[in-house]
């Protein structure tokens, strides 16, 4: 299996998505204390003017229809729902997906991790791509 798109590009994505999945609910909006304090927890928090998940939206929409597919297709096989030897079938059930390719992704909670099984499934990894912790 050859993916159409770039791998640097699927792994980019697990970075930012890494980033948007690491933000809690904002348990404290009226917060005026010491950042110390509050353990700089409030650096975590999602306040609702997220970067990460405007950085999310803007790869996805870069993305053509079908790489949107695979990315889908790889969370898919990544968190198990399709073996690796069931890439057509997986591929399919992500087409569906791809017309808010962007609000779905976002709405998996480890989708970073299931894009690196999906990988993994593949023999392909983010090793030497750059950071991606």
């Amino acid at each position: 299996m050859e993916l159409a798109i770039a791998l640097e590009s699927v792994c980019r994505l697990i970075l930012r998505l890494r980033e948007f999945e690491a933000l809690v609910p904002d348990s404290d909006p009226d917060d005026a204390s010491n950042p110390t304090d509050d353990g700089q927890i409030d650096a975590i928090e999602d306040d609702g003017e997220n970067p990460a998940e405007q950085e999310v939206r803007a790869i996805v929409d870069d993305m053509a229809e079908d790489e949107q597919a695979e990315v889908i297709a790889l969370a898919l096989v990544g968190r198990g729902t399709y073996d690796a030897t069931e890439w057509a079938d997986a591929l399919e059930a992500a087409a569906d997906e791809t017309s808010d390719a962007a609000d779905w992704m976002l709405q998996q909670p480890t989708l970073s991790t299931d894009l690196e099984a999906g990988l993994a499934a593949f023999d392909l990894s983010c090793d030497g791509l750059g950071t991606v912790v």
